[in-house]
């Protein structure tokens, strides 16, 4: 019976097909390969059940297991268990997205397949296919799954005798000679192809070649649809060529990671054996001896103290003695490495220039003249005395307004190294003290640590946030902190881990802190206070033109022509959007704009993006603070305060509510200070209505609110006493005031008390445009010290007692 005659007879069916089945299975089970050519040569059926196939399409005369979706596919697998001849067709219908293919996503063209061995598990049907004949789809059956179609096969054309046809032949299978050494792989598949065809036929030699290369489904396929044998050559002998360069390419990649990997092992042990034979000959030293000599390289040159030198000594001899794989090698191997690596007797000289000094201060900074002038006493002092060490500079201001950039500044005035660590939130003594050497993982502290790094005994160390140093039952590194900050004891500094005297003499502390309430009175004590208020709003111009702007255009590397801020826009920034004591706000919103700038830059062909005040609210929305209107009537006077944030305007309003009963009440979210100065202030007034020309019925029928705005802010602090007695005094006599600001402490005779943060509070009410003050007399050295633009069109005036205030308000 000829390749291509069909047969009706069941039985001569059913006996090929198990003939061929029990065939297959061993021949897969033998080579156990996923692509293994085996001849079609059995009767093949009319009409065919379609299987799609998604990575590349199935050849025949090629035999390899498949597995295919249980749930998608299994009533077709029944419709083929069913058949007498279990033959099924594959199709490839491209990657696909794992949805069921329409029929017009089949190809006309596909591979009739015999199913051997077919088993379900899980959600999946795992069978062997053994590939049969080309079929082309002549007619369907059905359209949805099963998928049945009618089905012709088309004969191969083939040219033996041609010369084209042999050549391209043995082009193919001299490809397939050069890819046996390559990869075993080819020659087990070409040995089981050899067991089964002649060499001699051109067409399943082509459609081996095409099974064995690594080629794309669609350009394999391709070669499935080519009938005619030399065109099939002719596609498959490029895909062969290109299976054979890359196979090439796989052998000299993994050639080359073989010989550096050989060539490395070859170091390694010739390396280990030198090892061996330097220390049979004496020639080297072992791991022991080159630490040992490490460690007493780095002490050349460093003026070590008698009794750290003999600390030292008696850690390099036990060293010596211990075996480099004990636990206790490892410990004494680090506690020699930080004794070594400090910086013993090493010291930069200082540079007490002050004109160098005043440069660096005036180019970091604007604004600021007072302490800048304080720092330049402090190094005029040291270029007398020879030395700035063993002080400890405390700077006190609200956030934003440059401590810690100051602390820097005075580093590089000094020509010394710089070295900063925030104690904000530490609880632990030992971070400032170190460990102890039989902790795990022990370390020595903040100071000794920042000594290594920088490599000198007098750097300027900033310890940031003193304020807000904790403490809890692993101890109190605020205590800790008063050896390190007194120059009478800081000298001799004994670290856990060292368990070695330090000098810490040398070095410049300088401390921050945003307010002064928290920090410990021992500690400081040992400290010398520099403050830093807020800024006004022409220092703030200053800062962002000079320092603010620059610094941000340049970090986003954008050109300064692009943008162009004018000096009014940039004032409404400053009073609309940024208006607390420090600047950090004010860069924020600054940054803020340079964002939306870059990207109008990017969107438009814009050469310049222009902001003004008309077009401001683009850039940074609707402004944050209107312009404050002074409260003023009757009963409302405005106060000062001052806060961790600066200075502030305070307003307090007294009112009588009612006349049926006598009676004080006080709103306002106030502190027990401040309850208390409002009761003083009430029963001064009370015991002094003769002297104010007040009837003295008036307060024995009132029932008087005094309330001091902005409920939701927590306020507490005896400075607003005269505040308080001046707006009960106004409600009784029915007068308003103008339009002034004061601050005072007031006692229950009428002495008006000083109070703290003159500066802060003189920039509050400059900031809301009031130029009349009445501060406590004992402030007028305080007021006096302040900077000439500070005082500048302030008028000012001074109690020693109520009556004075009085005076001024009253007339």
């Amino acid at each position: 019976m000829s390749e291509h005659d069909y047969s009706t007879d069941d039985d001569i069916r059913r006996h090929a097909a198990d003939e061929a089945a029990e065939h297959a299975a061993r021949d897969a089970t033998a080579a156990g390969q996923s692509h293994v050519m085996a001849p079609a040569r059995d009767l093949l059926p009319e009409r065919l059940y379609l299987l799609p196939i998604n990575n590349r399409p199935f050849f025949p005369a090629q035999v390899q297991p498949l597995i295919i979706n249980r749930e998608r596919w299994q009533d077709t697998m029944q419709k083929v268990a069913e058949t007498a001849h279990h033959c099924v067709g594959l199709a490839f219908v491209g990657e696909g997205d794992g949805k069921v293919p329409t029929d017009d996503e089949f190809p006309m063209i596909g591979t009739t397949v015999r199913v051997h061995r077919s088993e379900a598990e899980g959600n999946q049907i795992q069978f062997i296919a053994q590939g049969l004949r080309r079929f082309r789809i002549k007619r369907w059956i059905t359209h949805t799954p099963p998928f049945e179609v009618e089905v012709t096969y088309p004969r191969e054309e083939v040219e033996r005798d041609a010369d084209e046809t042999r050549a391209y032949a043995m082009a193919i299978i001299n490809g397939i000679k050069e890819l046996l050494p390559i990869n075993p792989l080819y020659g087990e598949e070409l040995k089981h192809y050899l067991n089964r065809f002649s060499p001699n036929e051109p067409g399943p030699m082509t459609d081996f070649a095409a099974a064995i290369t690594s080629a794309k489904g669609e350009e394999l396929q391709r070669a499935l649809e080519t009938l005619p044998v030399l065109e099939r050559m002719q596609v498959v002998l490029p895909l062969l060529r290109k299976e054979l360069d890359v196979a090439k390419l796989q052998n000299e990649i993994a050639h080359q990671v073989n010989e550096q990997m050989e060539e490395r092992q070859r170091e390694f042990f010739l390396r280990e054996q030198l090892k061996v034979i330097q220390k049979e000959l004496g020639i080297s030293k072992g791991d022991r001896e080159n630490d040992v000599d490490t460690f007493r390289s780095r002490l050349e040159g460093k003026v070590v103290p008698e009794a750290a030198q003999k600390r030292i000594d008696d850690e390099l001899h036990k060293l010596s003695m211990l075996e480099t794989g004990s636990p206790e090698y490892g410990t004494t191997r680090n506690y020699l490495d930080w004794l070594t690596a400090l910086p013993w007797g090493i010291t930069s000289d200082d540079q007490l220039d002050l004109g160098r000094a005043r440069t660096i201060l005036d180019r970091d900074h604007d604004g600021l003249t007072d302490v800048k002038e304080r720092i330049i006493e402090f190094l005029a002092e040291g270029a007398f005395k020879g030395t700035v060490g063993g002080s400890i500079l405390l700077l006190v201001g609200p956030p934003g307004v440059g401590k810690t950039s100051i602390g820097r500044s005075i580093a590089d005035a000094l020509g010394r190294k710089f070295y900063r660590f925030s104690v904000g939130g530490m609880r632990d003594e030992a971070e400032i003290k170190g460990h102890r050497r039989t902790y795990v993982g022990a370390l020595p502290g903040k100071l000794v640590q920042a000594l290594k790094d920088v490599d000198v005994e007098n750097p300027v160390i900033m310890l940031d946030e003193v304020d807000k140093i904790g403490s809890s039952y692993q101890g109190d590194p605020a205590s800790a902190l008063l050896e390190v900050l007194d120059p009478e004891q800081n000298s001799e500094f004994m670290d856990h881990y060292l368990d070695v005297r330090l000098d810490l003499s040398k070095v410049l502390f300088v401390c921050t802190a945003n307010q002064l309430d928290t920090i410990p009175a021992p500690l400081y004590d040992r400290m010398e206070t520099i403050r830093l208020s807020g800024y006004i709003a022409e220092e703030k111009m200053r800062i962002a033109r000079h320092h603010l702007w620059p610094k941000l255009l340049e970090r986003d590397r954008i050109p300064k022509k692009r943008i162009n801020l004018t000096d009014a826009a940039l004032r409404q920034v400053i009073e609309g959007y940024a208006r607390e004591s420090g600047v950090r706000q004010l860069e924020k919103q600054l940054h803020r704009i340079v964002r939306k700038a870059a990207v109008k830059l990017l969107e438009s062909d814009d050469e310049v993006v222009k902001v003004s005040v008309n077009n401001l609210e683009e850039f940074l929305g609707a402004p944050f603070f209107r312009k404050e209107k002074v409260l003023n009537g009757v009963g409302v006077v405005t106060g000062l305060a001052w806060t961790s944030m600066g200075g502030a305007t305070l307003p307090i309003e007294a009112a009588r509510i009612h006349t049926l009963t006598r009676g004080f009440k006080l709103t306002g979210q106030l502190g027990e200070v401040m309850q208390e100065s409002a009761n003083i202030a009430y029963s001064y007034v009370m015991s002094n209505l003769d002297a104010y020309d007040v009837p003295r019925e008036w307060f024995d029928e009132a029932f008087v609110h005094l309330h001091v705005p902005e409920g939701a802010t927590p306020k507490d602090g005896p400075s607003a006493g005269v505040t308080m007695a001046t707006a009960l005094l106004s409600l009784a006599k029915g007068k308003g005031i103008r339009p002034l600001a004061m601050t005072g402490e007031l006692t229950l005779t009428g002495h008006v008390l000083p109070v703290g943060g003159i500066r802060e509070k003189v920039i509050a009410a400059r900031r809301s445009d009031i130029h009349e003050l009445i501060l406590p007399k004992a402030n007028q050295r305080d007021f006096d010290e302040l900077p000439d633009y500070l005082r500048e069109g302030m008028t000012v005036h001074f109690a020693g007692h109520y009556r004075d205030v009085a005076r001024h308000v009253f007339h």
